[in-house]
């Protein structure tokens, strides 16, 4: 029934309804939209002529996040009412929500209907792409931008910059950049954080130094530039200078950045003091996304117990802060506290997909098979969760590391959606810790076709080969490598030490303290050897089997990146202080073994973060308990 309101409240009318409809897209409040669309409905509002109250609807649903009914309502808008405003108004929603694909889409559908293309469907589709980090439709892009004159909008040629800079393409980032006619300060930051991210914080501080004006967005994303790289005392200098001299105010989203990139670089010490900072500015109530990013810096820099205390103390919690909590607890391979945990989580809030790829990784690093196949058997059927990639990932890794092989490639073979690189690299892991050969080869000619210039999968079936007696396979498999020009990742140990950030690679000589390290080296050495240290060799690929190459094994062994680390750390810390160090890569079996001689020689206890994992070792043990 359709109630004839307009002659009975003239106020009703589409005129006045739409400033209404306005406002609750504005100030977000979708309940009273709702109310309003369906008053719209059953007053017959909608069919008016002319009255664009679905279009205006369209805009507050989208808005809001509400996708499925902003969709709906453009599907029901005929082509000749629709404006460009309505395509880019579901075309940003798709891109606030992490749809890209979806947004480039309507973007083609655009070009097919003949919808006019404006600015704002330029800029729509570059952030898609610099989402997708498609260079190919953005480029095509950026052809249309010149053909239709748009060079000259600044919101556009920034928006294009962000797609190649977040691509890695700087010099056509900034080509775009000097060929502006006009800058503002969002052009400075948009070249600022794509010269850090590619070219190196050196350069990053020249285009800093040289933009007209530097506002907050500016100077975190150079201090956070400094912080992730390591470089603590400059990006603490900085910070000073931003605070402290021109007493400019850190808000939440500020902290959160500088937390992440403390986190990152396992700088702890900075990472105190924002939390310092923090709880001054706040007070015990700080925002819940800044105690996440807190709890989640002192998970990720080894502080395991620290975050804990935080997530105790927070006063209000969402699934975010726990998945953080959980996800900490894994990598930390506090797998039975995670399950405990559990129970307590779903009385406070839902779970979500995140929430299983933790628990059911903090099963696989504490090698809890039952357990972890009972969650994932309960995704779909208990919390209506449908098993993702990562969720197979995981449960891949799990069966693997236990040596369940079969078990694992049955289910990748069952799998409803095709296995991605990440399912099959775990699988090849797992072969080269049970030596299954056979299977990884297979696995690798997989790999290659995913990612061909992935050195990882190479090398770890070389080391494979070697280990197998076929030293001749292990060479012909590097000069694969070789011949294509593919270098391997170089591995590299980090160490914090008073504010200053060490690092060393395989055989490093470059410190400044290389004679003392080395020194130090020399006699960890002996004393790890006189309590049964032997060198596996095996952790080692050299052609050729005789005398000379196994002593070139052994010395190659001992002046790896991890054992370097430990070396610098037990010459610059007091007797008894922990040690932190972060490996880019897995922890070698033969460090493993060392370093925890070295926890019981020295009575030290040391935390390595590898790029899995945290290795806890203390007293001649590791918190792995050798499950990793």
């Amino acid at each position: 029934m359709k109630w004839p309101i307009l002659r009975a409240f003239p106020s009703f009318s589409p005129r006045y309804l739409r400033p209404f409809i306005r406002t609750c897209a504005q100030r977000s409040a979708l309940t009273t939209g709702k109310k309003l669309h369906a008053m719209v409905l059953t007053t017959g509002l909608s069919t008016t002529e002319n009255s664009f109250l679905l279009n205006t609807l369209l805009h507050l649903y989208a808005s809001c996040g509400d996708i499925s009914s902003a969709q709906k309502l453009f599907d029901e808008i005929p082509h000749s009412s629709k404006d460009a405003a309505d395509w880019t108004s579901l075309m940003s929603s798709f891109s606030r929500q992490n749809r890209p694909h979806d947004s480039l889409l309507l973007f083609a559908q655009m070009l097919e209907k003949g919808a006019e293309i404006d600015d704002v469907a330029m800029v729509c589709l570059f952030s898609a792409c610099a989402w997708l980090r498609d260079v190919g439709v953005g480029s095509q892009g950026h052809g249309r931008v010149v053909k239709m004159g748009f060079e000259r909008r600044v919101k556009v040629c920034n928006a294009l910059m962000d797609m190649y800079g977040k691509s890695g393409m700087v010099e056509e980032m900034r080509r775009v950049f000097t060929e502006m006619k006009e800058k503002n300060v969002v052009s400075w930051t948009v070249v600022l954080d794509g010269v850090l991210k590619w070219e190196g914080v050196s350069n990053g501080r020249e285009v800093f130094d040289d933009m007209p004006h530097c506002n907050e967005v500016a100077w975190t994303i150079m201090i956070v530039g400094y912080v992730g790289n390591g470089f603590s005392k400059e990006g603490f200098l900085l910070l000073s200078q931003m605070v402290f001299h021109l007493g400019i105010k850190l808000n939440y989203i500020t902290l959160c950045s500088l937390l992440s990139a403390c986190a990152q670089s396992g700088d702890v010490a900075m990472g105190r003091w924002v939390h310092v900072y923090g709880l001054k500015m706040m007070g015990m109530e700080m925002d819940i996304m800044v105690e996440t990013a807190l709890l989640d810096m002192y998970a990720k820099c080894g502080r395991i117990d620290t975050a804990i205390k935080v997530f105790e103390c927070m006063p209000r919690r969402n699934v975010v802060s726990w998945n953080a909590l959980l996800s900490g607890l894994a990598m930390h391979g506090r797998g039975q506290l995670v399950i405990n945990m559990f129970p307590r989580m779903i009385k406070e809030v839902m779970p979500d997909d995140l929430t299983f790829i933790a628990v059911l990784s903090a099963c696989s690093h504490s090698g809890m098979i039952d357990q972890g196949s009972y969650y994932f058997d309960s995704l779909q059927s208990v919390y209506g969760i449908t098993p993702k990639i990562d969720h197979y990932a995981c449960m891949v890794d799990l069966l693997g590391r236990a040596g369940r092989l079969e078990e694992a490639e049955t289910l990748i073979n069952k799998m409803p959606i095709p296995p991605n690189e990440v399912v099959l690299g775990s699988l090849l892991g797992s072969c080269n810790s049970h030596g299954k050969l056979q299977l990884a080869e297979r696995l690798l000619q997989k790999l290659i076709l995913m990612n061909p210039r992935n050195t990882e999968y190479h090398i770890l079936l070389s080391n494979m080969y070697a280990l197998a007696g076929k030293p001749d396979k292990a060479n012909a498999l590097r000069k694969v490598l070789k011949t294509k020009g593919i270098s391997k990742v170089p591995g590299m140990s980090s160490i914090h030490v008073d504010g200053q950030l060490h690092q060393f690679s395989a055989g490093d000589k470059s410190h400044p303290k290389t004679r003392e390290i080395y020194i130090m080296l020399e006699d960890m050495i002996q004393r790890l050897q006189s309590a049964g240290y032997v060198p596996n060799l095996s952790a080692q690929v050299f052609p050729g089997d005789d005398a000379g190459v196994e002593l070139e094994k052994e010395q190659a062994l001992f002046s790896h990146s991890e054992k370097l680390a430990v070396c610098f750390g037990l010459l610059s810390t007091e007797p008894g202080k922990p040690l932190y160090i972060f490996k880019n890569i897995r922890i070698c079996r033969d460090c493993h073994a060392a370093i925890k001689i070295v926890s019981k020689i020295y009575d030290r206890e040391i935390i390595v973060r590898d790029r899995n994992r945290f290795h806890c070792f203390k007293q001649g043990s590791c918190s792995c308990s050798d499950f990793w």
